[in-house]
């Protein structure tokens, strides 16, 4: 039997411990996850050092760069992503009465977990804490699939976590980290329908098209991050610039960021020299249509098809338009389903933007950034779904798990 293979056979034999696992249990091992992670802190820094050094010599970007680094708060947060999740309620086994039907039967339907999830993604060593957790408490066994950029942190952390399972009697495969990267083995693992249940990719444009093109198991896409920001005709001056700021240059090369920064014309001459003046003093580079550029201190003149880039960097794009209508459209064309943000003191504005706006998370008067799974209330994120089927926005608990009918009788046949 092919390793590929065995990892998947092992993973849904695993899942199955899972079923009998009451909510107590599973949160007295998360809690002891976060223990183990703080006391393992020089472990996994020890063995990011070895991914930083080796994504130094391949002149990896700084997004990526940035993605793939860990330090103590980090570290940290990871610690404190899976706390937050044991405060949160288990979803597995919540049933729902959907009545009786005239000839006595009893119908509801129960929560129940995806069963094997995959994760394959990039330099982010995190989710290997955050998809652990997460899939643990919603029932799920998941294998862990990371870039060759993460391996040796993704390894030092899924051995940590691991060390827990077995203390508390689980089986370790539980939490798998594919130990090669392999593309060849990659390919595989799309293949193992009869084991896995879901995968989920996490990165940049080009693997999620390769997932979503090569898996025979059903794929739920976390697509790129082109996040809008629409500076409505009625928006406040002072609010408005807090919320580019905060989303463009807090952390670049994240999802949330924002990319693209849209102004409606009867107050781009009066604000847009304020942002320019921002943004250049952030040392963001700027790329405006004609419209804009005529208010702009310094930027680059581009056209409409060149509109719709993640930057994941000091970089935005900049378009006037002339209404909501348009600023719609223009969302519509180059916006990825994501995250999108308005900024208007008008409430009726703010309403018919959230309710148009196709995007996973739609915002009014607050910063892109809080587009995240933790910030939500949902605990550490899976990722932030794309798709609609069947999940759509940050991936927490009951986004990893479905729900079967369970239906009741008494002796009742079909005529």
């Amino acid at each position: 039997m092919s390793l590929i293979r065995d990892l998947s056979l092992q993973a849904a034999k695993a899942a199955r411990t899972l079923a009998v696992l009451d909510t107590d249990k599973k949160d007295r091992v998360l809690r002891d996850m976060a223990k183990a992670l703080r006391n393992g802190e020089q472990h996994i820094l020890k063995a990011n050092k070895v991914d930083l050094d080796n994504a130094k010599q391949a002149q990896l970007s700084d997004a990526m760069m940035d993605r793939l680094t860990l330090n103590t708060q980090r570290v940290e947060d990871m610690a404190v992503g899976i706390e937050t999740i044991v405060d949160l309620a288990d979803p597995v086994g919540i049933q729902r009465e959907l009545g009786q039907r005239p000839n006595g039967l009893e119908i509801s339907k129960m929560r129940v977990p995806l069963g094997v999830v995959c994760m394959i993604y990039e330099a982010r060593p995190n989710v290997t804490a955050d998809a652990g957790a997460l899939c643990f408490k919603s029932g799920n066994a998941v294998i862990l699939r990371g870039g060759k950029e993460a391996l040796a942190s993704s390894k030092a952390i899924s051995e940590i976590l691991q060390n827990v399972l077995i203390e508390h009697g689980l089986p370790p495969e539980l939490i798998t980290v594919v130990p090669n990267p392999d593309r060849k083995l990659m390919q595989e693992l799309l293949e193992q329908r009869d084991f896995i249940d879901v995968v989920i990719p996490r990165g940049g444009e080009g693997l999620i098209n390769y997932v979503t093109e090569n898996s025979k198991i059903p794929v739920i896409q976390h697509f790129k991050g082109v996040c809008h920001l629409y500076f409505d005709a009625d928006a406040d001056f002072e609010t408005a610039i807090q919320l580019l700021i905060n989303g463009k240059t807090q952390r670049t090369g994240v999802c949330n960021a924002i990319e693209g920064l849209v102004i409606h014309k009867d107050i781009a001459e009066q604000i847009l020299p304020i942002v320019s003046d921002v943004l250049l003093r952030h040392s963001v580079t700027i790329n405006a249509c004609e419209r804009s550029a005529k208010h702009i201190a310094r930027c680059n003149v581009i056209q409409d098809e060149d509109f719709g880039e993640e930057y994941l960097d000091l970089e935005i794009a900049i378009k006037t338009v002339d209404s909501m209508d348009e600023a719609l459209d223009h969302i519509a064309k180059f916006g990825s389903n994501h995250t999108e943000v308005i900024c208007t003191q008008n409430e009726v504005s703010a309403k018919r933007f959230q309710r148009s706006v196709d995007a996973s998370v739609v915002m009014v008067n607050a910063s892109s950034r809080f587009s995240d799974g933790s910030q939500l209330g949902l605990g550490a994120e899976i990722g932030i779904a794309t798709t609609k089927l069947h999940a759509y926005g940050p991936m927490g608990l009951e986004s990893l798990t479905t729900e079967k009918y369970l239906v009741n009788g008494n002796g009742q046949i079909r005529a």
